[in-house]
């Protein structure tokens, strides 16, 4: 069996000041209350999708709502803060130390205030949906559409000024003339990343903000802009899931990549050069798109994968590698050697799975004939929880159960139970995106709450629908545990 690395992310995160640690049990703790309110809103979108409970279209799109903004932004953003700058620190030279400190304080104050913006604005007003385009607001809705985007704007300002110390945490170690290690430069290219993305914030969501607020125009470019600011919204995430793949699976086995790190340090570094252009894809349902850039957007399309599978690869050849060299026969022999009875294994190796899953159904989503047909179907939701929920969220989770074994230095509780969970959520996806993409197929809506349309709907919807409602309760119920377990292993007091 391997064996974990001595001196891994975790007893590195131990060893860091008072100070840090409570900022990172800060971001955390925080987190996880995104998740578990972002899982309890999806459960209550269901009820109203579905006609339980007497749930009406109004309260339905506001659970939606509810569940976008708590689970899509915050819960990612806030659980990739905490991983983003406990790595940063764990991996800053010799003496493990997050630089800037006092603005990863600020940027989480503009982060809680962001979502406080935006918890405001959906429970007092017309729910927007999580994208909130300008064309929903009316006049007696923008009072509540200006917080609501005051919400954005302050997640967006968090973002870049979170991103600053963990860029400045690895350039210091690097000044100091310390080695800067594969995972402290993977992170601060996320770090730049996701600067962008709050950049892309302000570009997607100021213009509204302006409009709302009287100061300006209503915007007529908010489309585009939403979809710049969305491509990085779903697409860094998967770049951190990566990051915590690379940082545990050393640390769990003690397996160091066998191409060493100068070529590591080229992976991450293609992630800059593809994010970026690759979100042409997003924009096919623009009629103004001509037909070359069409064409140019399924061309990049093809790329968005590359760095990922790339340190799957890494991953997977370093470990067959050293499993062989331990004895280990047949093409899976060196599997048997991985650390099962550690739940962020059990995590990682479900989020490589449910990648597989939703990367395969991506790319028929993401080609120019096929996204017109399909983008406003329950496919897109289907597939996409395998990415965000099965791939995302389960390495973020791992991370996070990691960094909490760092933060109060011994094993988390019920590690079995945390060990069985994935298997559980990707159950519950399997069930959830299987019958929703097939229900898509067939033209099943996605945002609407009523889809039985007065008996004309096609009969085979009727058959799917309490298979979607079956897999997401599982899936939801999975996620809320590992979430709670993890809420409460927490150590408030360091």
């Amino acid at each position: 069996m391997f064996a974990p690395a001595p001196h891994g992310f975790a007893q590195r995160l131990t060893a860091l000041p008072a100070g840090d640690r409570r900022l990172l049990a800060a971001w955390t703790g925080a987190a996880l209350a995104a998740l578990l309110l972002g899982v309890m809103f999806g459960l209550a979108t269901a009820w109203a999708r579905f006609g339980l409970a007497g749930a009406g279209a109004e309260a339905g799109y506001r659970a939606l709502t509810l569940h976008g903004v708590t689970a899509f932004f915050y819960w990612l953003y806030f659980a990739q803060g905490a991983v983003l700058l406990a790595v940063s620190a764990a991996y800053a030279g010799d003496e493990p130390r997050l630089a800037l400190a006092p603005m990863s304080a600020i940027a989480f104050a503009l982060m809680l205030a962001g979502l406080a913006a935006n918890m405001t604005a959906i429970l007092g007003g017309p729910p927007l949906l999580y994208n909130a385009p300008p064309e929903l607001v009316d006049d007696s809705s923008r009072a509540s559409a200006g917080w609501f985007y005051a919400g954005y704007l302050l997640l967006g300002a968090g973002l870049v000024v979170m991103a600053l110390p963990a860029l400045a945490t690895g350039l210091r170690a690097k000044s100091r003339g310390h080695d800067w290690p594969v995972p402290g430069f993977a992170a601060a290219a996320w770090a730049g990343l996701l600067m962008v993305s709050g950049v892309a914030a302000f570009g997607a969501f100021l213009g509204p903000a302006l409009w709302t607020w009287g100061l300006g125009a209503m915007p007529a470019d908010t489309e585009t802009r939403w979809h710049v600011l969305f491509h990085n919204l779903h697409y860094l995430p998967l770049m951190g899931a990566a990051l915590v793949w690379y940082v545990l699976v050393f640390e769990l086995t003690g397996v160091p990549s066998i191409f060493g790190d100068a070529f590591s340090k080229r992976v991450w570094a293609v992630y800059l050069l593809f994010v970026p252009p690759t979100s042409l894809y997003h924009m096919f349902l623009d009629p103004g798109l001509t037909p070359s850039v069409r064409v140019l957007g399924s061309l990049l399309s093809l790329f968005i994968s590359v760095p990922t599978v790339a340190v799957f690869l890494i991953l997977v050849a370093s470990l067959e590698s050293a499993g062989r060299a331990r004895g280990a026969k047949g093409v899976f022999g060196w599997l048997g050697l991985l650390p099962w009875r550690e739940p962020g294994m059990n995590a990682i190796a479900m989020a490589i799975v449910n990648l597989a899953l939703g990367g395969v159904f991506a790319f028929v989503l993401i080609q120019e004939k096929l996204a017109p047909l399909l983008s406003d179907t329950f496919f897109v939701p289907a597939y996409f929880h395998f990415l965000t929920v099965g791939a995302v969220s389960l390495s973020l989770l791992a991370a996070l159960g990691r960094l909490i074994v760092g933060l109060a230095g011994r094993p988390l509780p019920a590690a079995r139970l945390l060990s069985a969970l994935p298997y559980a959520v990707t159950l519950g996806l399997v069930l959830f995106g299987g019958a929703g993409m097939w229900a898509g197929l067939m033209g099943m809506p996605r945002r609407a709450m009523a889809v039985d349309y007065d008996g004309a709907a096609p009969a085979a919807w009727a058959v799917l629908s309490p298979l979607i409602g079956v897999g997401g309760a599982v899936m939801g119920v999975a996620l809320l545990v590992y979430a709670a377990i993890l809420l409460a292993a927490l150590p408030w007091r360091l």
